[in-house]
């Protein structure tokens, strides 16, 4: 089968396209033809092992598993002996942050895979699950966000941000959204209730409160979720060295606020899958490539500018 294949850490450039054997089939996985991926930050952060500590999941010296890839969309061709959940012919979505999805078969725990909703495409599902699956867990898991708060969401108009607007207006939420000025009228379109342009208001200065503060950007001090938030959820962040000022303070700290990563679980897939096919989250796509064009995917990702999702598709994916 094709997949791209890295021996080294580095950026996109390290990527080989190449034949390699099929994966082997485990009892408790699934067997799926891959017909589309997504391109995620988490993708180049595997690809340059950073930041470095993450070296001692992924490998210390180089990396430990050779075919890169975390999201994926399609069919199941195979199902081992301890698979219940799931038989062959089945659309299915899910993502693997061992690797392994930028390759023409993959073979994966059932329990990280859900069924496609009816009617949706390959290349719209692929880019569903971490951007996804992270956004909802910061929303319901970690956040606790309950039907009527009001919720604060940094960083609104990328991968995770565009999802946790949606999903935050399906769960009842009323919501403020921050994100470039360019991209204002694009997170409106999404519904929130009102928008933030970070680039004419400084949010280290705002004044607003709220019930949850959500930072998909990574950007927010402990002191901004203090003033604006009866707590809070930080999903990424900008620098080690913010992460850690944070995470310090946290601890000293009295302030709620959960840090986590995310794990794909076959129900909060198929929540995703049904939100979606009941028309309450819509999946944007800002640009598309061919599975050949993978590096250049990553390369895009990483300029950290993207309105939505960056998909790729393989032969015959369809829509």
């Amino acid at each position: 089968m094709k997949a791209f294949t890295k021996t080294r850490y580095g950026g996109p450039e390290v990527l080989q396209l190449e034949e390699v054997e099929r994966p082997v089939l485990k009892d408790d996985h699934i067997l799926v033809k891959v017909l589309a991926n997504s391109a995620n930050p988490a993708d180049w952060h595997i690809l340059r092992g950073k930041p470095f500590f993450a070296r001692f999941t992924y490998g210390l010296f180089k990396p430990k598993f050779k075919i890169p890839g975390s999201d994926f969309s399609g069919i199941v061709e195979e199902t081992g002996k301890n698979v219940t959940h799931f038989k062959a012919g089945d659309r299915v979505i899910g993502e693997t942050l061992a690797g392994g999805a930028f390759a023409e078969y993959l073979s994966i725990a059932e329990s990280a895979c859900g069924i496609m909703p009816q009617g949706a495409g390959f290349t719209e599902m692929a880019c569903v699950p971490i951007a996804g699956i992270t956004a909802l867990q910061a929303l319901v898991t970690h956040g606790q966000h309950r039907k009527g708060e009001t919720v604060l969401i940094n960083g609104a108009s990328g991968g995770v941000g565009h999802f946790a607007v949606q999903i935050a207006k399906a769960y009842g939420a009323r919501v403020t959204a921050v994100c470039s000025g360019k991209s204002v009228d694009f997170v409106k379109s999404l519904g929130a209730d009102q928008v933030m342009a970070y680039d004419t208001e400084n949010i280290h200065h705002h004044e607003g409160q709220y019930d949850l503060v959500v930072d998909t950007h990574g950007n927010l001090l402990y002191d901004d979720y203090k003033r604006m938030g009866k707590r809070g959820v930080m999903v990424g962040f900008t620098t080690m060295g913010h992460m850690i000022s944070l995470l310090l303070k946290r601890a000293f700290g009295k302030f709620p606020i959960a840090q986590f990563t995310a794990a794909a679980n076959t129900k909060d897939l198929e929540t995703l899958a049904s939100l979606i096919q009941a028309g309450k989250v819509k999946v944007h796509i800002e640009k598309t490539y061919s599975y050949r064009q993978i590096p250049e995917a990553i390369s895009y990702i990483e300029a950290m500018h993207t309105k939505g999702k960056v998909a790729i598709t393989w032969e015959n994916a369809g829509t």
